[in-house]
């Protein structure tokens, strides 16, 4: 179909001209305006319109409580000769009506009834119908959706708190899942008081396993029906903003599980995959691939990143295996992958519609943000598509989440073999628009929490994790921290339990939660520890060569002419130092604003009684100095209260 022609009139149809061109040509970016299933009137009747896009059936009803779920009452038309789009009207269909899609592929082959990919509510799984449902509400957040402009720029702090709703918390009566509405006021009061600034929901998009945490994703405009309706959720997102916090959310357009009600073959064709497995099907998940090449399937996916962030005022989103995306032979032996037109692995259509996505949700919502889940060295995925990157806002660190953890790991008599692990991302920090990742992937599957990671004695697992944490803090790049690490879980976490709140009644534990909650406010209060996050200006090593006492010691500053240092200073080891001596840019009085060693956190005690008074005694290449008390397995931020520079 050419502009021209797609310029006659529909009869009949919710399609103009011009969505049908745009959807044809993979640009469209409202298709939930029009498909699926949508309240309506026509003749003076009440009912429903139904649109489904299935461009190889030969034939489409609409079966559901309706009309008893009978074939024959109720068919659908392809109103334009060959748009692929069957629509009807069926009179007396109402909100909560549950309905599937009977479709007759080639030769008349019935294949199994299917979902609505439109569908905007699911009935609860293990039932797989989607449900008439309509999206209005009162929204209650303007005032946050007025400022989220300023608050999404780069150089603002942004410190998430990564969460499973499903095992957050849970009822204490039956040990279910909390509703949307009810865990939106606890979520909220917690998150704010721990100082979090956004929280990031693992996929809420319906997916029929529960085990896959969302990441099997089948309803790409649902919510899960676990926890409530489309209009609950909307008030658990609201609830979080009118409290002063943004909300992220999982999107996963890599790909999708093979269920017989959901997109793979979904009209009798390789409609949303591709055809030949090995680039239709994923080795490590056992799921369908989208087929990027096809512009209705990319106008599918725009459509449903842009329906998040509209209609449910999503803050951002976090695209899941980026990775997977971009190259052909991802997780593939020789012979297992196609080569690109250029005789190359990487997957052109995948980019290209990475770049389209990227485009179009930042022109379309000021002052969300994008974030890249992507693990290898692809070049420029946080930088600009004019430019020739990806054009994400963020990307996860994967590479310093292995070093940092494979580092904290090892027994500290041994950490001095591997002082790089602490230094290597200094390197490339500024190359990419970094965000610290300790996320959900590195406490399942065997690997214990963060907690149990940490070596040694009880003690001594608290003071490496509250150094941990503080050394993530500090580190160049925006921070993410998946739930129950803010306090020392201690167990592998179970998507299928809450977390274990009754620790905090622990001293260990309870002082883990304090310092978090301390480091939060420190790091959003202080611009050096977050406006230059991207900056290398914002960086500058004090001294990383005493790897046979594994300290490192560092300055984080404001870009531009005021720097406002922040000296960190880090003992990863239990011995603690007295009288060590640092280099600083700023005479007169250090202030030491945190020290994790402190007794309120777990602590030992040990620090700098508040803080030191430097001397003119040159060292590390600055005129004057401070003598530190380094506490054991400790971080400190230490602050001038005057500044007089007085660099050689």
């Amino acid at each position: 179909m050419t502009k021209e022609t797609a310029g006659e009139v529909l009869h009949g149809s919710v399609f103009s001209a011009q969505d049908l061109y745009l959807f044809r040509e993979g640009t469209h970016r409202r298709l939930y305006r029009m498909m699926g299933a949508h309240l309506a009137e026509e003749d003076g009747k009440a009912g429903v319109h139904f649109a489904l896009w299935a461009p190889n059936a030969e034939g489409v009803s609409v079966i559901g409580d309706f009309n008893g779920w009978n074939c024959r009452k109720n068919p659908l038309q392809m109103i334009w000769r060959d748009s692929g789009i069957w629509e009807g009207f069926v009179p007396g269909a109402r909100q909560g009506d549950r309905y599937k899609y009977r479709i007759w592929g080639k030769g008349g082959v019935q294949i199994p009834d299917k979902l609505d990919p439109f569908g905007f509510y699911s009935e609860i799984p293990p039932g797989t119908a989607s449900v008439v449902w309509d999206l209005e509400k009162n929204w209650q957040d303007g005032g946050w959706m007025e400022g989220r402009a300023s608050r999404g720029r780069l150089t603002e702090p942004m410190l998430i708190y990564e969460v499973h709703l499903g095992s957050w918390r849970r009822s204490p009566g039956d040990g279910s899942p909390l509703p949307y509405r009810e865990i939106a006021p606890l979520l909220a009061e917690y998150v704010r008081e721990m100082g979090f600034s956004h929280v990031e929901l693992l996929p809420v998009m319906e997916h029929p396993f529960y085990g896959s945490w969302g990441y099997q994703t089948l309803g790409y405009y649902a919510p899960t029906s676990r926890y409530g309706t489309p209009q609950d959720f909307m008030y658990l997102v609201e609830t979080l903003h009118r409290a002063g916090i943004g909300v992220i959310l999982d999107w996963v357009p890599s790909h999708f599980p093979t269920d017989p009600h959901g997109l793979a073959q979904f009209d009798g064709t390789h409609l949303y995959e591709h055809l030949d497995p090995r680039q239709g099907f994923h080795p490590d998940w056992k799921s369908a691939i989208f087929n990027y090449g096809r512009n209705e399937v990319r106008s599918f996916l725009l459509s449903s990143a842009a329906f998040w962030l509209d209609r449910y005022h999503a803050d951002g989103l976090r695209v899941d295996a980026v990775a997977s995306m971009l190259y052909l032979d991802y997780s593939r032996k020789a012979g297992e992958w196609i080569p690109n037109r250029f005789g190359g692995r990487e997957n052109l259509e995948a980019v290209e519609f990475l770049r389209q996505l990227n485009a179009a949700c930042y022109g379309d919502f000021e002052g969300i943000q994008m974030v890249a889940e992507e693990s290898t060295a692809w070049p420029m995925v946080t930088r600009p598509v004019h430019l020739g990157g990806l054009g994400f806002g963020l990307k996860w660190n994967m590479g310093w989440m292995h070093d940092i953890l494979d580092y904290f790991g090892k027994d500290p008599i041994y950490r001095k073999h591997l002082h790089d692990r602490l230094t290597f991302s200094i390197w490339y920090a500024f190359s990419e628009n970094f965000l610290l990742p300790l996320s959900h992937d590195e406490v399942v599957y065997g690997k214990g929490s963060l907690y149990g990671k940490m070596p040694g004695d009880p003690w001594k697992k608290f003071a490496n994790l509250r150094l941990l944490l503080g050394f993530q803090g500090a580190h160049p790049g925006k921070k993410l921290l998946f739930m129950g690490g803010e306090f020392g879980q201690e167990r592998e976490w179970d998507h299928e339990r809450e977390l274990d709140w009754p620790l905090l009644e622990n001293p260990g534990n309870a002082g883990t939660a304090r310092w978090v909650k301390d480091l939060n406010r420190l790091l959003k209060e202080t611009p050096a520890l977050h406006e230059g996050d991207f900056d290398p200006s914002g960086f500058e090593w004090v001294d990383f060569r005493d790897v046979d006492n594994s300290i490192v010691a560092f300055l984080r500053k404001r870009p531009g002419e005021r720097p406002d240092p922040v000296l960190v200073v880090c003992n990863f080891t239990p011995v603690p130092r007295h009288d060590y001596r640092i280099g600083v840019p700023v005479s007169g009085f250090w202030s030491e604003r945190l020290n994790s060693d402190a007794k309120e956190y777990g602590g030992s005690g040990q620090g700098n009684m508040g803080g030191v008074e430097s001397e003119p005694v040159p060292f590390q290449g600055f005129a004057q100095s401070v003598s530190l008390t380094l506490p054991p397995l400790g971080i400190l931020f230490l602050v001038p209260e005057e500044e007089h520079p007085e660099r050689n």
